[in-house]
């Protein structure tokens, strides 16, 4: 029984470290996309905002935009 969970174990930390290789590579791939569009003269920091903006829900993305707005309101921005 011990070794039978022991080969799952081993199993299981391969299977993460061929994960975390390939997560590694996907990074490296994002990172050439950003270079990419920088090259092209788009800001990839305006970019990277887009894409959080993007992942959100409508609503939530609603609610951040009328903080943030009512915030620069309040500290006299635009």
């Amino acid at each position: 029984m011990a070794e039978t969970a022991d080969d799952r174990l081993r199993l299981l930390i391969e299977r993460i470290e061929r994960l975390e290789e390939e997560k590694k590579g996907i990074g490296d791939d994002i990172k050439d996309v950003y270079s990419e569009g920088k090259a092209v003269g788009y800001d990839v920091k305006i970019m990277r905002q887009i894409i959080r903006i993007r992942k959100m829900k409508p609503d939530d993305r609603r609610e951040m935009e009328a903080i943030l707005e009512l915030y620069k309101a309040a500290l006299g921005i635009d």
